[in-house]
C-alpha cells in the first residue's frame, strides 16, 4: 500500500492508503491524479488537494445543490462554475423541473478524466439534452451573460487559489448578482472555519457577499475527507429567505432519493456553532 498525504496545516496532515496510482497528468491548468483504494474507492487531486472521492462525494455534492432548489423548487435554469467531476450538475439533473444547466469549467481534462475514472460523478451528465458544456473560464462566461439568465448560479471551485482566486473576488460576485434573476440564489463555497487559513479566506467570502446581497447565509456540512471535516458553503439571494422561505413539503413532494440532504437537516444546516457566528459576525 502506499499513502497519499495532503498538508491540512502547518502542524496537520492527512494521509490515505492508495493500491493504485490510475493517472497522473499535468494539464494547462494545473496537476490531476487519479488513485485508487480501499477506504474511499476511486479520488482525485488537483494540485496535491483532495477534490471527489467515491465514498463522501454525495455529501458535497447534495449540500451544494438541494437547499437551494428547497427554498425554490421553481428553478430552471442553472450555473454551474467550476465542477468538472460533473457531480453537481448529476444531481440538478434529477430535477425534473430544470430546463438548462451549464457547466462553466476550466479545464475540460479534469472532466473527460472524471468520466473515465469516477463515472459516479461524470456519467450521463454530457448525454443530457438540458446540459450544455462550457469550457472556459467561469468568471469570463459570467461578465458575458445577460442580465437576470439565471435562477441559480452553484459555484463548485477550489480554494481560493491558482485557478479558483478569480471566483473569490468581489467583481466576480457583482457579476454574479446582475446575471441571476429577482428570486436568484447564488451558492459558493466558503471555505472551513477550523484552520486558521481557510477561516481568513471563509471571512473574506462572507464579508464580500453581505455587501451585494439583501439574503446572505452561511450554512455547514460534515465532509470527512477535507481539512478538519467541517466545512461551509454561502447561500446569497436577491430575495429569498433559506430558512423563511424553504418549503419542505414541496420539496419532499418531489421524491429525490437522498443520502446526506433532508428537509430536517436544511433548517439545522444554518445553525453555526458559536464560535463560527463570532468569527463571521453573523448577527442573524
Amino acid at each position: 500500500m502506499s499513502w497519499y498525504t495532503e498538508q491540512w496545516s502547518e502542524d496537520c496532515k492527512f494521509s490515505i492508503g492508495y493500491e493504485k496510482h490510475l493517472h497522473s497528468e499535468k494539464s494547462p491548468f494545473q496537476q490531476i491524479d487519479f488513485y485508487e483504494g480501499k477506504e474511499f474507492g476511486t479520488f482525485f487531486t488537483l494540485d496535491g488537494l483532495m477534490m471527489v472521492n467515491e465514498k463522501d462525494e454525495f455529501i458535497y455534492h447534495d449540500m451544494i445543490v438541494h437547499p437551494a432548489f428547497a427554498t425554490n423548487p421553481d428553478i430552471k435554469k442553472v450555473l454551474v462554475i467550476g465542477g468538472g467531476d460533473g457531480g453537481t450538475a448529476r444531481e440538478v439533473l434529477r430535477y425534473p423541473g430544470v430546463e438548462k444547466v451549464v457547466l462553466a469549467e476550466i479545464d475540460e481534462k479534469v472532466f473527460r478524466l472524471c468520466q473515465q475514472y469516477l463515472p459516479i460523478t461524470a456519467a450521463g451528465v454530457e448525454e443530457d439534452p438540458r446540459m450544455e458544456l462550457a469550457f472556459g473560464d467561469g468568471l469570463a462566461y459570467v461578465q458575458n451573460a445577460p442580465d437576470a439568465s439565471f435562477d441559480l448560479i452553484l459555484v463548485d471551485s477550489t480554494d481560493p487559489i491558482s485557478v479558483g482566486e478569480g471566483l473569490f473576488t468581489t467583481a466576480f460576485y457583482k457579476e454574479c448578482y446582475r446575471v441571476l434573476n429577482d428570486k436568484g440564489i447564488l451558492i459558493n463555497q466558503h471555505e472551513s472555519p477550523y484552520f486558521s487559513e481557510y477561516a481568513e479566506n471563509m471571512k473574506k467570502a462572507r464579508t464580500k457577499i453581505k455587501e451585494i446581497f439583501p439574503v446572505a447565509r452561511v450554512y455547514q456540512y460534515h465532509m470527512p475527507t477535507y481539512p478538519s471535516g467541517h466545512w461551509l458553503f454561502g447561500f446569497a439571494s436577491k430575495s429569498l429567505d433559506p430558512l423563511k422561505d424553504a418549503d419542505a413539503d414541496v420539496w419532499n413532494s418531489i421524491g429525490l432519493k437522498t443520502k446526506y440532504y433532508n428537509t430536517d437537516l436544511h433548517h439545522g444546516a444554518f445553525a453555526l456553532p458559536s464560535y463560527v457566528v463570532e468569527a463571521l459576525d453573523n448577527e442573524e
